[in-house]
């Protein structure tokens, strides 16, 4: 029992932490009520965002 430690921790934390930074830049960023809902649902999603970002920078 004591070798089933959780090894992706530190993961959610650093998806935790992505997670509020986005949500305050989206929102920060919105003009209306309903643009500040769309940003924190952009939020939720932020790495795949990152990830597209990331290979369309990538792709020749």
């Amino acid at each position: 029992m004591k070798q089933n430690v959780q090894q992706n921790a530190p993961a959610g934390a650093v998806y935790g932490l992505g997670f509020i930074g986005a949500a305050v830049y989206f929102i920060s960023h919105a003009a209306s009520f309903w643009m500040g809902v769309l940003g924190f649902l952009k939020a939720i999603v932020w790495p795949a965002f990152l990830v597209y970002e990331a290979f369309k920078s990538l792709a020749m």
